[in-house]
């Protein structure tokens, strides 16, 4: 323990020295609120101890073996020049970099000997594999193969020369995680091999990129060296980084006509709206000047980094154009298109965003670095405007669309994170791409240090962790202990220590008051509670007796001169909430869901009997609280008057992988249930009775049930009525994307029915017609009392199949 608290005193100090040199180097202007220095907090139980641990003891572990496989030894290659032995796809070198920085603050927090010799190696490695000017870029150090053209898609290529195909090549990508590794790493244990490397990198960047004529004029294709940029200007001071960050950002809806981009005016440089590649800029977030651009359009994760690079510019640089745009986008995003586990990115397409109020369950993307990229976006909009509001959003995504991104044992990981699910998806032990794993490594320890702020004299509890943290305020500084149960109970309390000779210190202590306490889930209209919160939720004592809460941003403020001893209670009303989402959500129309306190829960099928997808709970549904073990933990449940158990949404998949889940409930069974053996994750069993009719059988503009990717199999789709019909007859319109895909009419079809639950299956001996761009139907012979009717088909062989719409007679 001696030894260990000594490494710690000399992280300490290293991370003292780099802010002394930032202070000597750099220019007064940076955010105006400062987050607590990242070894000024000690996580020391509570809800985050175990999680945080696990990160450390078996996430790193995870990540570094996975990495070991391929993506280490290509920067062990390329520093011994085994041309044409790269493997892997081109962006993995940003995996590395990734695993590296959590490394690297988990070795501040916890110093470690054996893994610092283990991650001195691997940056030696990563060294070694630069070339002599600075370029570091493994895929054409080894001889990669793979070259990508212009105006195609291609993230598993790289140009045939050096930024020739930034688009889509992830050069900058690549090293902009080089430098927050670098930087992190040097601030950890003082040493430079990776920083070093990293500014070699920058410089030869900042040479080749630029205003001047001899300079090249293009941008990243993947946005993260902007903000990465901005660490490496913090840590040297130098300010040619800076510069370059803001040139690549304005450099964005300003490529000069490469349609790699999108099509751009000659005259106004920027980019020609409704023109071919409209759309495609918008992927990359180049449609516009970013000074203009006001929605979150294309790549999800590319738009938050991108929008975390310009807050950390306009900090850095005072740009009040740059403040201006991502304000209003994130109106845009807080209104219309944040998922309720507080990710973003509906589409499955593009891992994009979607439309306003596209905000799908199934089928949501809500991809975990998007959630991660959330998260960071909103602690710098904190940190520039220091309202609440920002910290509700982030507290929303790391404890629902973060979190359930990363397994329970820490060693498996979803990437997308849909709100529902009929069964068979479950985490994996790593992907192909595997940029959410080594992601969520680095973020997971930082989140202690998003917990608190200062600004002047006044200090701010973002977060509910226990934790102890000392805090450097104007006139002094000051140490706060938080003992919490959060987010399972509503209580925190909060002993502060002033280190001045007396023990006494004059300051603001500012509570957060969570938007989801006292009425607002989301500080918008796009979610909202169906019995509100109220400030007398929310009640806060020092030394018992009771304080005026009266916020201002979102914080109570308690100003005064703090003495050794002082107690902050506070206390939260944390019941089972119902909310509502805007009536313009179209896939949420009918349904509530429940939170209770920042924590969504959702029903898997495992506390179901099997089933949770189609679970009803009423509007009108109590809940009674109970527990629920997984391994050797244990986590609050919720069970609905009508006997529907809920777990925290985070945990789902722990227990039963690949069981049916649900987030969103419909307050009442609907008059009809559609169930299928399988469908395609991008498309939906419930477009088989959308009521939306089809154009032709090779109709793509709609909705659709398919069973891709299963050919020449025996298919089932399953319809459930409310009660008992009269049936006579169904009508089949069918996919077929004949000359597009592989999706044809079935081989044959037929008809089953029962009278109740309890009933046996009926089969109708009557084949069903089959035919393109019409409905197809099935008589019976006669009339037949239905509780549910069932399709059986058979596929062609070779070939899948699907259903656009189907009715009954």
């Amino acid at each position: 323990m001696i030894e260990r608290n000594r490494a710690r005193s000399r992280v300490q100090g290293v991370f003292a020295a780099a802010a002394a040199m930032f202070a000597l180097l750099c220019p007064a202007n940076d955010y105006p609120f400062r987050p607590a220095a990242l070894t000024n907090v000690t996580v020391i139980g509570g809800f985050w101890l175990p999680r945080i641990e696990t990160n450390r003891l078996v996430t790193l572990k995870t990540d570094f073996e996975k990495c070991e496989l391929a993506r280490i030894p290509n920067f062990r290659k390329a520093a011994a020049h085994e041309w044409g032995t790269f493997k892997g796809i081109p962006f993995d070198d940003s995996d590395v970099y990734k695993v590296v920085e959590g490394a690297a603050y988990i070795l501040a927090l916890h110093p470690d000997a054996e893994l610092e010799k283990y991650v001195d190696s691997v940056n030696e490695a990563i060294a070694g594999a630069q070339e002599p000017d600075g370029y570091l870029y493994t895929a054409r150090t080894l001889g990669h193969t793979k070259i990508g053209k212009d105006g195609k898609l291609g993230f598993d290529r790289m140009g045939p020369t050096r930024w020739s195909y930034l688009s889509h090549s992830h050069e900058f990508y690549n090293v902009g995680h080089l430098y927050e590794a670098a930087v992190a790493y040097w601030e950890a244990t003082g040493k430079r091999t990776l920083l070093d490397a990293a500014i070699k990198s920058a410089d030869l960047i900042d040479r080749t990129f630029g205003p001047a004529p001899s300079q090249l004029k293009d941008t990243s294709g993947h946005q993260e060296i902007e903000l990465a940029l901005c660490k490496l200007y913090r840590a040297t001071g130098e300010a040619r980084y800076l510069k370059l960050a803001q040139f690549l950002l304005d450099m964005r809806g300003r490529q000069g006509g490469d349609a790699r981009w999108g099509k751009v005016s000659a005259q106004s440089g920027e980019l020609v709206a409704g023109s071919e590649m409209d759309a495609h800029g918008a992927y990359f977030q180049t449609h516009l000047p970013v000074t203009r651009q006001r929605e979150a359009v294309g790549h999800a994760v590319r738009a938050t980094y991108l929008y975390c690079g310009m807050a950390d510019v306009a900090a850095l640089a005072g740009n009040d154009d740059y403040i201006k745009a991502i304000d209003a986008i994130w109106e845009n995003v807080v209104r219309k298109k944040l998922a309720l586990n507080g990710s973003v990115g509906a589409r499955h397409r593009g891992e994009s965003f979607g439309a306003n109020y596209e905000l799908p369950n199934e089928t949501a993307y809500n991809e975990t670095c998007a959630g991660i990229g959330n998260a960071l976006w909103n602690e710098r909009m904190f940190l520039m405007h220091g309202d609440a509001k920002y910290i509700d959003v982030m507290e929303l995504a790391i404890y629902n669309g973060i979190l359930s991104g990363v397994s329970l044992r820490g060693d498996e990981f979803f990437y997308p994170n849909p709100l529902a699910s009929k069964g068979g998806y479950k985490r994996s032990k790593w992907f192909g791409c595997s940029c959410c794993p080594v992601n969520v490594v680095r973020f997971i320890p930082q989140i202690a240090q998003f917990a608190y702020a200062t600004r002047a004299n006044a200090a701010y509890v973002n977060l509910f962790v226990e934790s102890d943290v000392k805090l450097s305020l104007y006139w002094g500084d000051v140490k706060l202990s938080q003992k919490t149960a959060y987010p399972w109970e509503g209580n925190s309390r909060i002993e502060v220590t002033p280190e001045s000779p007396d023990g006494t210190l004059a300051f603001t202590l500012n509570i957060r008051v969570p938007g989801w306490c006292v009425g607002r889930p989301v500080p918008s209209d796009l979610y909202t509670q169906t019995e509100p919160g109220t400030l007398a939720d929310f009640s806060v004592k020092v030394n018992g007796e009771n304080v005026e809460v009266a916020p201002v941003d979102g914080f109570c403020a308690i100003d005064r001169a703090w003495k050794k001893g002082d107690v902050v209670e506070v206390q939260m009303n944390m019941p089972p909430r119902r909310i509502k989402a805007h009536p313009a959500v179209e896939a949420d129309r009918g349904r509530l869901a429940v939170m209770r306190g920042p924590v969504l829960y959702c029903a898997e099928g495992a506390d179901n009997g099997g089933r949770a997808f189609d679970a009803v709970i009423p509007a009108d549904a109590s809940f009674a609280t109970g527990e629920i073990a997984i391994g050797d933990q244990s986590f609050p449940s919720l069970k609905s008057s009508n006997g529907v158990v809920l777990v925290p949404y985070a945990i789902w998949g722990n227990r039963a992988s690949g069981n049916e889940m649900q987030t969103w409930f419909p307050v009442e069974r609907p008059p009809v249930v559609a169930s299928a053996s399988h469908c395609f994750s991008r498309d939906s069993v419930g477009a088989a009775i959308d009521g939306v009719e089809p154009k032709a059988s090779d109709d793509q503009s709609i909705p659709r049930l398919t069973f891709w990717d299963h050919k020449g199999t025996r298919e089932w789709v399953q319809f459930d009525f409310s009660a008992p019909k009269t049936l006579r007859g169904v009508e089949i319109y069918w996919f077929d994307d004949t000359g597009k895909g592989e999706c044809r009419l079935p081989e044959a079809w037929s008809l089953s029915w029962r009278e109740s639950e309890d009933a046996p299956w009926q089969e109708c001996a009557l084949p069903g017609t089959i035919a393109k761009d019409r409905f197809c139907a099935l008589e019976l012979p006669s009339a037949a009392t239905a509780q549910a009717v069932r399709i059986n088909i058979a596929l062609q062989k070779r070939f899948s199949g699907g259903i656009l719409e189907c009715r009954f007679k």
